[in-house]
Formats: C-alpha cells, structure tokens, sequence
C-alpha cells in the first residue's frame, strides 16, 4: 500500500489509499476495484444509481448541455432545462406541489428546508416559531443545519453544531411525539422525516404518518418528506410519500435524482408555502453557485426519461419482492439472522454476535463483515448491527440471488473465524 493524497470521507484517515475499496470501473450493477476484484453493487453507489451505472442515454444528454450550455445557474436568474426539470419533477410525484427549488445535495436541502419553514412562519406573523423537529436515529447530512437535525451520534458536540432549536422523537412512538406538540406546538415550525430511516431500515407506521399530518393541520407546523433516499422508486413508489393521505408540504429529493452522474437536490414546494413568499415579495436567503445548473437539469431529464423508458419502477417492485423473499428464506434457514426489516429495495438485516447468539451483532463487528461479504463478490452497506441491501431498481432475479448469496457466504466465513479466534477481537 502507497501513501496518497487523498482524503475519503467518513472513514478513518489511517484507512485510506486502501485498494480494495478504490473503484476504478463500474458497468451495469458492478464495480471493479484497483485490487482487481469485481464486485456485484448492492449499494446503489451510495443509493444514488438507482438505474445501474453507465446509462448512456444520461451519459448522452449531459454531453450534449456541456456544449450548448455549459453554465447556466438559477442564481438571479434561470435557464430553459432547469425550468423543464421542475416541471418533470412535480409531475412525477402524486401530490401537488407548485414549485420546485434546486440544491446541489441532501445536507444543502436539508438546511434550505429549515430556513424556507423558519422564515414561511415569519412572513405569516409568528416569528416565534423556530424549532424544527426530527427523529432519533434519522439522517438528513452532515452541513451545519441538516447534521443538527441528523438525530444519530455523530459528533455534535464536538463539532460544536447548534441544536437549541432542534428536538428529535423517537420514530413510530405516537406517545412521544404527541407530548412534544402539546407542550411545544406552536413554536414548531416544521417536523421533517424519512419515510423509512436510512438507518437501520426503520419503516414509519401509516398511523404515525396519519397523526404527523394530523398535528401538522392543528397547529400549523410545516411536514417536510426527507426522501433524498426513499425517492426514485426505492420503496415502490416513485415517492414513498406518494401514499400518504396528507400531502408533505415540502418533499426533499437527491439521491437518485441524476442516476449519481452530477450532485444535486430538489425541494418541492406546495402552493400554501410558496404562495407567501410569491404575495409578500419575501426574497428566501439562499443561493448556491451550482444548483439547478442547465448540465444537471439535463441530466434531471434525462433520468426521469429512462425511468419512464424502463419501467424502473414496477422494475424496482419485482426486486423489491424477490429480495425479501430471499431474505425471508435467509432468516428462516440462517440462525445468524435476528431480523430483518425495510421496504421495497432498501432492506436491512440484524444479526445475532458470533459469541454470544442473543445478542445483536455488535457494531464494532461491521466494517470487517462488509469487507468480508465484498470479498465473497458483493458490497453492501453497513447497518445498525449488521447490513443493509440497496441494489439498483434494474437488477435481475438472478442478481439478487447473487447479492444475498454472496452476503450469506461473507457472514458464515465471518462468523467461523471470529469463532475459531475464540474471542470478539477478530478485524481481518
């Protein structure tokens, strides 16, 4: 191993110039590595290629806005694809929304939410209403704002990151959350969740999603979809809000906006949040160099076009289906396997400790299981005590067969060797 320059993100440092995670090809569903392993990716990327990698049709369009316009942003003013693109966007989802605002990533979205709920509440006379809530465990990025209102561990503290005015809830618990809009309600200016947690796969419980909608319309707080990870036909729909009886007043799109060919984001805005700022005149305070840019605007259109030319999401459905079928038969037959849980193609399993078979697997066991399950031939992404699968919405029957096969033959060779070590130690 050589020494490199680069710094990758959200690894130890003394991790890198690592080859077994260098990718240096992808095609289809897989990567190759500088170590020469090809891989099946059950990852997604980083659950942004919901298309498979190397879409040419995607490749082809953003060609061809490079030569015709190579900058155009919406920054005091606007371009032609960008315009287009918004209007693709609220036609793909089920709900009205009215306008569209481009970001360039999920974090950055996440921050511009909680400044267009805080000053919406400000326009409307109730200045007071500042707090933003969120839920334990829920990941909305790491930016100043989005990594307060992330309510995983990551460092808050000692990043000194402002949470005063962001309270989290546990997910799926009416009890909880009702007390919190009791005593706090009208100083709520938004509640913003994932329909399903990125960590750990948690699905929220339609009642629960009733009654935010419910304590939305009373008090007058703004329900914000986070689905920079549920969007793009990962849960079944094109957006797992799209069956929500309440509409979300803001939707949040990212990851598979693109197909991971150009960074980017969207709110969708409904009309009686854009509605104040268009009757006041209000200017919203934020402005980013490369959202909304006519490159990724074509590379927005294009993607939404070959998820219509694919069938991408009744595709996604089918996986969806055969993969929870497979891991069905993975927990029934596999005693390593305490549960599984998600939807449609975003899944994750919880598996018992090597040493100790009631007990979940400890965490610090994960980045040696998903090393060990890449080298059985496919990657996958690590999860609250065990893994989680992502593929593509693209995949064959017979690659989910692969991807949960290889898993199940990474875990067995992980479990024997933390065995035969005869003690929790083992990091191979």
């Amino acid at each position: 191993m050589t020494v490199g320059s680069l710094w990758p993100m959200m690894m130890p440092l003394s991790d890198a110039d690592d080859d077994t995670i260098c990718v240096v090809g992808t095609s289809g569903h897989r990567v190759t590595l500088a170590d020469g392993n090809e891989v099946l990716c059950g990852t997604s990327g980083l659950w942004n290629v919901n298309l498979g990698y190397n879409n040419e049709a995607i490749s082809d369009r953003i060609t061809e806005a490079l030569r015709s316009a190579s900058y155009a942003g919406i920054f005091r003013y606007e371009n032609e694809p960008a315009r287009r693109a918004a209007e693709r966007l609220r036609a793909a989802s089920a709900h009205p929304f009215a306008r569209v605002i481009f970001s360039v990533s999920g974090g950055s979205a996440n921050d511009l939410v909680m400044k267009l709920a805080r000053q919406h509440h400000e326009l409307g006379g109730e200045p007071a209403r500042k707090i933003v809530v969120g839920l334990k465990d829920g990941y909305h990025g790491l930016t100043f704002g989005a990594h307060a209102l992330t309510g995983e561990e990551l460092g808050q503290r000692g990043y000194g990151i402002d949470t005063r005015l962001v309270r989290h809830v546990t997910a799926n618990d009416e009890t909880e959350l009702k007390a919190l809009f009791a005593a706090a309600g009208r100083q709520i200016a938004a509640v913003v969740v994932e329909p399903v947690l990125g960590n750990g796969a948690v699905v929220l419980e339609p009642s629960y999603v009733a009654l935010l909608g419910q304590l939305a319309d009373e008090t007058g707080a703004l329900l914000v979809a986070d689905e920079v990870a549920t969007g793009f036909g990962r849960t079944g729909e094109m957006f797992a809000s799209d069956t929500w009886d309440r509409a979300p007043d803001i939707l949040i799109a990212s990851k598979g906006l693109t197909n991971g060919t150009l960074p980017a984001s969207a709110l969708l805005v409904r009309d009686t949040v854009a509605e104040r700022f268009r009757s006041t005149g209000a200017v919203l305070l934020h402005g980013e160099t490369q959202a909304g840019t006519a490159v990724t605007a074509a590379a927005v259109l294009a993607t939404l076009d070959e998820f219509d030319r694919l069938d991408a999401v009744p595709r996604g459905r089918e996986v969806g289906r055969a993969l929870a079928a497979a891991l069905t038969a993975w927990r029934e037959a596999g005693p390593e396997v305490l549960g599984t849980r998600g939807a449609g193609c975003f899944r994750a399993v919880r598996l018992r400790d090597p040493m100790d078979c009631e007990a979940p697997l400890a965490q610090r066991h994960v980045p040696a299981l998903v090393r060990e399950i890449r080298r059985a031939g496919a990657h996958v992404h690590a999860g609250p005590n065990g893994i989680q699968f992502i593929p593509a919405l693209t995949y064959s029957a017979a690659e989910v067969t692969e991807l949960v096969t290889a898993a199940r033959t990474g875990v067995a060779t992980y479990v024997e060797r933390v065995r035969q070590q005869g003690h929790d130690g083992f990091a191979a």
